[in-house]
């Protein structure tokens, strides 16, 4: 595959939906492009708007966080995997709402809760503790969610 139409199939690739630098140099290098082409495409395709990582990072924290009910925790990590700028994450995790995001973890604890088994109210706590760190929420956050049960 040479340079140009290496140059197309990325564009098109993030026309598709948004993609970061990092999903972009892994699907060059499943293409078999070199690295100084990937370089270049790379170069092309941010100063086109194609690749835009704030704005990347902005669409993954709200996606993750309303589709699949992740936390701020475990948004970041995955968007650290992807290698991009630790000041875009971190902007893009401060857009969650506060209140929006204690009222998604109450929705989840509630489900959780009418699943759960437990003996003790010590137990019920600790299951549905373990259950939203597994989801990426704080510890502070959970806490003042799991006294309003």
């Amino acid at each position: 595959m040479n340079f140009n139409e290496a140059l197309q199939q990325a564009a098109a690739y993030c026309s598709l939906s948004e993609k970061c630098e990092f999903d972009v140099k892994e699907k060059l290098q499943k293409w078999s492009v070199s690295n100084t082409d990937t370089e270049k495409i790379i170069a092309q395709l941010r100063k086109n708007d194609f690749i835009n990582n704030a704005r990347y990072c902005t669409y993954y924290t709200r996606d993750k966080f309303k589709f699949n009910r992740w936390g701020r925790v475990k948004i970041g990590i995955m968007l650290r995997a992807k290698q991009l700028p630790e000041q875009e994450i971190t902007n893009a995790l401060e857009q969650i709402d506060e209140f929006e995001y204690e009222e998604t973890l109450l929705t989840l604890l509630q489900s959780k809760l009418k699943a759960l088994s437990y003996k003790t109210d010590y137990e019920k706590r600790g299951k549905l503790f373990r259950f939203a760190q597994s989801r990426g929420f704080e510890y502070d956050v959970i806490d003042k969610v799991v006294q309003q049960l």
